[in-house]
């Protein structure tokens, strides 16, 4: 069988509630074909973050890791193409921390690429009837710290494991109030996640198809 990592943020910045836990939670013990979900929550804390991702790999056999977070100023969900070796923090984290061009992991490489198949993700999403796109950030916030630690760990402890990242637009509730800012139904969002996770289970390559961006 094989076993999926599905993670997701505790809330942060005064929000009651994170997207990406409850579209997390509400797929944890899923059966996708011949693969099992399982789900873990993440704290939204530089360092501590990247230890319980390492803690719950170490854990388990785990063949896929996709970790979901929050972009509020994104409409779509967001399949990220690459993960920097930097944590700059607009904000302070859960902790109160605010790093500034702090490495996630010290001598790590620049930069690793996601190894789910993001093309094929997106389209998934795209056929299920929701608004997806191919993502070229991740931002320096904890979302990027904990896509990093993922691909650093596939690159030097467990080759076999393949890694992505997914941002996940607000929910309607949250969205009330904030103009400009477009929310998403969690049951929506949880169709989408669905689709992109059965998307990245299939064999062969990725597609080839436009994910680029000019700017």
């Amino acid at each position: 069988m094989t076993r999926v990592l599905l993670t997701g943020f505790e809330p942060f910045d005064g929000d009651d509630l994170n997207p990406s836990w409850e579209v997390a939670l509400a797929l944890d013990g899923e059966r996708l074909g011949n693969a099992l979900v399982q789900s873990q929550q993440l704290p939204c804390v530089f360092g501590s973050a990247r230890e319980v991702l390492w803690q719950t790999l170490a854990s388990g056999s785990f063949d896929v890791l996709l970790s979901l977070g929050l972009a509020g100023n994104r409409p779509d969900l967001t399949v990220e193409r690459i993960a920097i070796n930097v944590d700059d923090a607009r904000i302070p984290d859960n902790a109160g921390q605010q790093p500034v061009d702090v490495p996630v992991v010290a001598g790590g490489p620049a930069a690793y690429w996601a190894s789910l198949p993001i093309k094929r993700m997106v389209a998934a999403v795209r056929a299920a009837g929701v608004p997806a796109s191919v993502s070229q950030t991740a931002g320096t916030f904890v979302c990027n710290h904990v896509f990093y630690a993922g691909a650093h760990w596939q690159a030097t402890r467990q080759p076999g494991l393949r890694v992505g990242f997914m941002h996940l637009p607000l929910l309607l509730s949250q969205a009330v109030g904030k103009p400009g800012f477009t929310g998403m139904a969690l049951d929506t969002q949880v169709l989408a996640v669905r689709a992109a996770l059965a998307a990245a289970l299939e064999e062969g390559e990725d597609i080839h198809s436009t994910g680029g961006a000019v700017s």
